[in-house]
């Protein structure tokens, strides 16, 4: 086992992380930029080390100064959470390097199915459904509009080696495809220091549907079931329930069964989520796969009863599956998370600012998880999420229920922020009825109004 791990991440996800290894009595190293000085979850740590200015480029993704506390403190295990350098094989493997463990998959997982071109074409391989797409595209604007027109149109640009729906922009047509693609490749260079764009086709309402698996070392692989990711602003999840709603659970457990058999095909081993769209057919397409901890996993840890981040790093240190997941593992009742987003409702701009008031609810069946606290400032340096809200009830609507209550009672000021809308979707009609897509959130702001 590990005796201490640097956490290489910040806000809520350093704070998850660091409640799972001092649970695990591991020691633990948090590090921070200049804007992150002071922040709650440095308090969670054995120690602290600052690596740089606000700015993510020049701290949190600086692999330099993050291999130099490696060095510095001795540690023999890092986490990178989720965003960042999460998803970074290079980075992966240069932890390794330096005499570490990096706790995730192995660097030649992340390099395979961390890039989404290479996870589609591997995917592909061994039998799991998708849709039409194109390889990584090339700088000649002729093959850029040639790939599109063989898939057509409409399609969505994508960066091969990032998720969390940044730099995910549709095209309708031929003028709009160019534009996206330059854009795309923008952000997607500053997002996740790899500008590699690639093409899908573009579903119209889907639902965004993932599986949860974990590997070990020994050839082992796991499901643990399903999430629902359909409510979505800017292609990006705002809230997420398991088990799906509306899912049979025979056809789920296949598709469930089906990727944990790829899986172990190919030998993965750690912690991963493979994300599929569910198209108004009933048919599943494989979307991409994330080699990481992904935001939501608290959802399935309330269904399931699993502690996904001990389960990820006991994996890291080379524990079978058999030793760290029941025996059968089954779905409990229903979970649903809302992330709470420093942002404008009306049109999910982000909106930083000082949390002059900042509290949670209060109830011990609602958690929370988050990197704030009460008169701290949210920059506009990172990602605006200030907060994650997760419920657990015995049935949906209990779920529901119990998160509006808990949203409802969530007071903050200072700044903007997206309640009023979460609270809209959960109090909708489709959403009650289990009829979500991933257009619906727009849709009802835009009736609400």
């Amino acid at each position: 086992m590990f005796t201490k791990v640097i956490v290489a991440n910040r806000g809520a996800v350093a704070s998850r992380v660091l409640r799972a290894l001092n649970e695990m009595c591991i020691r633990s190293v948090a590090l921070y930029s200049e804007a992150d000085a002071g922040a709650p979850y440095l308090e969670m740590a054995s120690e602290t080390f600052a690596i740089g200015p606000a700015p993510a480029r020049e701290s949190y993704l600086n692999q330099e100064l993050i291999l130099d506390v490696v060095r510095k403190s001795h540690a023999d295990g890092v986490h990178p959470g989720y965003g960042f350098l999460s998803e970074n094989a290079d980075f992966a493997q240069r932890v390794i390097d330096v005499g570490s463990r990096f706790i995730g998959p192995s660097p030649k997982w992340i390099n395979a199915m961390g890039h989404k071109t290479r996870a589609r074409e591997l995917a592909a391989q061994h039998g799991m459904p998708m849709s039409k797409g194109s390889l990584v595209l090339p700088m000649d604007n002729d093959a850029i509009l040639a790939a599109a027109r063989d898939i057509g149109y409409p399609v969505l640009v994508k960066p091969a080696g990032g998720g969390g729906g940044i730099g995910m922009l549709p095209a309708k047509d031929e003028t709009q495809l160019l534009e996206a693609v330059e854009r795309s490749r923008s952000m997607a260079s500053r997002g996740f220091g790899n500008a590699e764009v690639y093409l899908e086709r573009l579903f119209e309402r889907p639902r965004h549907v993932e599986f949860q698996v974990l590997g070990d070392q020994h050839g082992n692989v796991a499901h643990l079931f399903e999430r629902d990711c359909s409510i979505q602003r800017r292609n990006q999840k705002v809230i997420e329930e398991a088990p799906g709603p509306l899912i049979a659970r025979d056809k789920a457990s296949a598709v469930a069964e089906q990727i944990t058999g790829i899986m172990r095909n190919i030998g993965y081993d750690n912690i991963g989520t493979v994300e599929m769209l569910l198209g108004a057919d009933g048919s599943f397409n494989f979307l991409e796969m994330n080699t990481r901890l992904q935001v939501e996993h608290g959802v399935t840890e309330e269904v399931t009863g699993v502690d996904l981040v001990k389960a990820q790093i006991r994996s890291a240190a080379g524990d079978r599956l058999a030793d760290l997941l029941p025996a059968k593992i089954q779905l409990n009742g229903h979970a649903i998370q809302a992330r709470v987003y420093a942002e404008d409702p009306r049109n999910f701009f982000p909106s930083p600012g000082n949390l002059k008031v900042f509290r949670p609810p209060q109830d011990a069946s609602v958690r929370v998880e988050t990197g704030y606290a009460e008169g701290r400032d949210v920059t506009p340096h990172y990602d605006p999420m200030i907060a994650k809200v997760i419920v657990h009830a015995d049935t949906r609507d209990a779920a529901i229920d119990r998160l509006i209550t808990a949203l409802e009672a969530f007071e903050i000021q200072g700044l903007k922020h997206n309640i009023p809308a979460v609270i809209a979707i959960l109090k909708s009609e489709p959403f009650r009825a289990g009829q979500v897509h991933t257009g619906l959130l727009p849709e009802v702001l835009t009736k609400k109004k």
